[in-house]
């Protein structure tokens, strides 16, 4: 992010004009500070359902199709109007470079005209921010774990702003594990919530899946080796002629997957004797991870915080939330602003005491 220059009087709680289009979800939302005036959310998985995935053409279509639509809908829900506005927050990456490129265009068409400064946030770190909706006095240092379809990371954030990616996926990321066994076990697009559904019928500790990296001496995550495992199991049992119910491979998948996340987490917020322990992306709204999380959480007095379900996902909030931070220290970006469809949670090289 670039420093503005010219002295500006900050509003202290900044009305935030926030744009989210890194995937298949248009997202406008208004918030002030952690106060959410108005969020408007517009799913494109009926679009993308028949290809069994996202096709980038098509969301960037959707996203301009939606945008002009939902902006008078959140303005209407938050009762302000854009002269009121005192900074237009938009996600920079990573995502689909077209994606991101439709919400930066509007963003800076807004800007221009309002004549207001624009925040450029990074996608993993508004997700971060998404758990002071419901915990705004939230003290750090903290362990996050981020896990999506397109991220695994395990973060201490010794203050917002200041991260350290203690380790993350080398493969396939959480999100995109759930996708590519639900497929296998013939259940549509998105994944996640198809096994989750499927998990509730089905009997967990059926097969025994393996646990990637659980004894691994670090904290990074595999995924792609436990689902190839379950695949192999599948056809393996169909080849004896046992068949299976795939209920049982997505219950047994879905706790493989949660126990390694919450051995990682659990073992690293003891090591580095944090109090608090936040998990944030699409995954988080598992209920199987959230309840697996509390109980474990409890069992080692550690507080346990999670943003609610529909911030979990894809949101416009959570990047006003991220502009809100930044904007209160300067931290702007200018018209000539570009998206980074690869672009990294912004690491601090201080030790971790």
């Amino acid at each position: 992010m670039i420093k503005r220059a010219e002295p500006r009087i900050l509003n202290p709680e900044p009305l935030v004009l926030a744009i989210e289009t890194s995937c298949d979800e248009t997202a406008v939302a208004f918030t002030k500070g952690y106060e959410v005036l108005s969020s408007q959310i517009s799913s494109q998985v009926k679009v993308h359902e028949c290809y069994g995935g996202v096709v980038p053409e098509l969301a960037s279509r959707k996203h301009v199709i939606a945008l002009n639509f939902l902006l008078d809908k959140a303005l209407k829900e938050a009762k302000v109007s854009l002269s009121d506005v005192d900074v237009i927050a938009i996600t920079k990456g990573p995502g689909l470079v077209g994606a991101l490129m439709v919400g930066m265009t509007a963003a800076k068409e807004i800007a221009l005209v309002l004549e207001k400064p624009i925040v450029a946030v990074n996608h993993i770190e508004a997700h971060i921010f998404s758990i002071y909706k419901n915990k705004p006095t939230l003290k750090t240092p903290f362990l996050c774990l981020v896990v999506s379809g397109g991220h695994t990371m395990l973060v201490y954030v010794e203050s917002l702003g200041k991260y350290r990616v203690l380790g993350e996926t080398l493969d396939d990321a959480a999100g995109e594990a759930f996708d590519k066994v639900a497929k296998f076990l013939g259940y549509p697009y998105p994944g996640g919530p198809q096994i989750e559904k499927a998990s509730i019928k089905g009997d967990e500790d059926k097969y025994d899946l393996p646990r990637p990296m659980i004894d691994s001496k670090d904290y990074r995550f595999s995924f792609s080796g436990l689902k190839t495992a379950l695949i192999y199991k599948g056809r393996k049992l169909k080849e004896k002629g046992e068949g299976y119910k795939r209920e049982d491979l997505a219950a047994s998948f879905q706790k493989a997957v949660v126990e390694v996340l919450a051995y990682k987490a659990f073992k690293a917020a003891k090591e580095y004797e944090v109090k608090s322990l936040a998990v944030v992306g699409g995954v988080a709204s598992n209920t199987y991870l959230r309840e697996y999380f509390e109980k474990t959480a409890k069992k080692a007095g550690i507080e346990f915080i999670l943003p609610e379900k529909n911030l979990s996902t894809d949101n416009a909030v959570m990047v006003g939330f991220a502009a809100s931070y930044h904007y209160k220290n300067e931290d702007y970006s200018n018209l000539k602003e570009t998206v980074s469809p690869n672009l990294r949670l912004p690491v601090t090289t201080a030790s971790i005491k």
